[in-house]
């Protein structure tokens, strides 16, 4: 304590279980802003998973079909995960199959930009669908 006392400087316990105890004297303060700094450094480097979604309807027509295509490359192209959807909308909830097969046409389609992380699955009004993107 007095050796810290003399540089000005504050004693820290370093492992308080140890036999004697681990202490050293350093600048508390400078310490504690050295570790946010190391930890904000991490966390800056850390990847953030994107998702983005495309809505179908059971009866998508060809051309709205490859509109959503194009844009479902691109987005798995920019490394975002894809959730494509058919919402079922009043009584075309009958249409289960056109809806399944058409998310299953979109991952064949997609098949080279990333690969599917969980098939269609219907949940309530809609039917749902992940792609992952490939790695680079």
């Amino acid at each position: 304590m007095s050796i810290a006392d003399e540089q000005g400087l504050d004693l820290v316990e370093i492992s308080p279980n140890a036999k004697p105890p681990v202490c050293k004297v350093m600048d508390y303060k400078k310490f504690l802003y050295e570790q946010k700094k190391r930890e904000k450094a991490l966390k800056s480097k850390a990847t953030k998973v994107v998702v983005k979604e495309i809505r179908f309807g059971p009866q998508t027509d060809d051309h709205d079909y490859e509109f959503k295509k194009k844009h479902a490359e691109k987005f798995l192209k920019d490394g975002a995960k894809l959730k494509a959807f058919v919402f079922f909308k009043g009584r075309s909830i009958v249409f289960k199959e056109q809806g399944q097969i058409l998310l299953l046409r979109l991952a064949q389609d997609l098949e080279e930009y990333g690969k599917v992380e969980q098939m269609p699955k219907l949940e309530g009004k809609r039917m749902i669908m992940f792609i992952a993107p490939k790695k680079k």
